[in-house]
């Protein structure tokens, strides 16, 4: 098999991978452009151009994401075949992972669930939380919607004087819930002099704490404990703290694979041998 290209259509934003032999990823990249189609089209030449990459060593295009949609024509005149979102998403967060078992995370604008059981792959649900609402609320109450303008402002934040702790409405250990658990996000904003930079903390550390609550419970007497995060969100650096510690109160497994951002893409790629097999 030769060259697949795995291409994510968003809003505005396109992530393209090119997958080779159905085994080895190849320099993902993304381009944000006015339209889906000015972002698909700008990756295309971007990508092809920066790999050394003619029309005739690509084998065929998979389109994925919301903005695909509004492609209907082939790329290029290259075979150009659509997959289903969710099962790019199951595919892409499989994908090297050694698990056959897993939910996938993916945490984009919103957030969406789908659990992977070996070959079968399905949509579970999701949450109206994500960076959307990360970039909403940081206009409300930082006046940015820039994300690497907040975290940066975060990394000078206090979560403690944000978020309210079990530690500070509880004296004694109770069982299941230690210490530092989060007893309430923002519950303690009301009480402390909180600064831009905790707000900003307080903001991020919300959308990941609550991402992880709502996976892990929706998966509660399901017996998955591997759960597999993709995404732009994948890129806080909060996550490196929020995720262990959230494995350590739930006794499951988070996982941040290489290229986590890509997934969906690299997903749509590997979806093609399954369809060429039917």
């Amino acid at each position: 098999m030769g060259l697949v290209i795995g291409i994510d259509v968003g809003g505005s934003t396109t992530k393209i991978v090119g997958v080779e032999n159905g085994t080895h990823i190849k320099a993902p990249i993304s381009i944000t452009g006015s339209d889906p189609i000015s972002s698909l089209f700008g990756a295309f030449g971007k990508y092809t151009h920066d790999n050394g990459i003619t029309l005739d060593n690509i084998e065929h295009v998979m389109l994925t994401g919301v903005g695909s949609s509004e492609v209907d024509t082939p790329i290029y005149d290259l075979p150009t075949t659509h997959v289903d979102e969710f099962q790019a998403d199951g595919l892409g967060a499989r994908f090297d992972s050694g698990l056959e078992q897993l939910v996938v995370v993916s945490m984009g604008t919103g957030t969406t669930l789908v659990r992977v059981d070996g070959d079968t792959i399905s949509h579970i649900g999701g949450i109206s939380m994500g960076g959307g609402t990360l970039q909403g609320l940081s206009h409300l109450l930082l006046k940015t919607t820039n994300v690497g303008e907040v975290i940066e402002m975060a990394s000078h934040g206090d979560i403690s004087h944000i978020n309210l702790q079990i530690k500070d409405i509880c004296k004694k250990d109770i069982e299941g819930l230690p210490m530092y658990a989060t007893a309430s996000l923002f519950g303690k904003a009301i009480s402390s002099n909180a600064t831009p930079n905790d707000i900003a903390k307080g903001l991020i550390c919300m959308v990941l704490e609550t991402i992880g609550s709502c996976a892990v419970l929706s998966q509660v007497n399901e017996g998955i404990k591997d759960f597999v995060l993709i995404g732009n969100l994948t890129k806080l650096p909060e996550c490196g703290y929020i995720f262990p510690m959230m494995e350590n109160l739930y006794g499951v497994r988070f996982h941040i694979p290489e290229f986590a951002c890509y997934r969906t893409a690299i997903g749509a790629a590997l979806s093609y041998q399954l369809k060429k097999n039917d």
